[in-house]
């Protein structure tokens, strides 16, 4: 049976300015991509990073923040999870794998809140690109929630299956679970 995948850790400026997208209903952007929620660095440099370009563990990231003098101020920490196979433009599905050559154990969080899943291209490299539903304005045109995420897996899936994002950024398109950590 076909799942999700623990991916890893990221840290983004999450952006809540959000009147450039025809949506009322989103106060902010969690999507995974760059574009919009900046990450806490440009960290691909280190190589600190999993197989899946993320952080095995929060500390991980925290470790490589303190060393290069990286400033985590204002960020927030995501988990995510990747479904196990990637969206072709072709139109089929196939299994997504992490880098091999990149050290991948990722540390799964004792609590955590799943905030919606996105849909993110990986055209150029394995480096998660654009978020079709923030980067391309197809939350003004599918249901999103407040984060500009889909509710559900399934949603997500045949939404994909369906080509509705085939007019966006070039793919393959993979669908990432969004979530928050909960402190305990």
């Amino acid at each position: 049976m076909l799942g999700m995948v623990p991916a890893g850790y990221l840290a983004k400026r999450v952006a809540t300015e959000t009147s450039w997208l025809a949506n009322d209903q989103v106060e902010d952007i969690y999507a995974l991509s760059n574009c919009i929620s900046d990450d806490f660095a440009d960290y691909t440099e280190f190589w600190k990073h999993n197989g899946f370009w993320l952080f095995n563990s929060p500390a991980v990231l925290r470790d490589l923040a303190e060393e290069a003098g990286l400033d985590l101020t204002g960020t927030k920490l995501f988990y995510y999870e990747v479904f196990e196979q990637e969206y072709h433009e072709t139109g089929h599905w196939q299994p997504v794998l992490p880098e091999d050559s990149l050290h991948t154990d990722v540390q799964i969080p004792s609590a955590k809140q799943l905030e919606g899943f996105d849909i993110v291209t990986f055209y150029q490299s394995p480096v998660p690109e654009c978020s079709c539903l923030s980067c391309n304005h197809m939350a003004e045109i599918v249901p999103v929630n407040r984060h500009c995420l889909l509710q559900t897996f399934e949603e997500a899936y045949t939404l994909l299956s369906a080509d509705v994002f085939k007019d966006c950024e070039p793919g393959p398109n993979r669908i990432f679970a969004v979530y928050s950590l909960i402190e305990q």
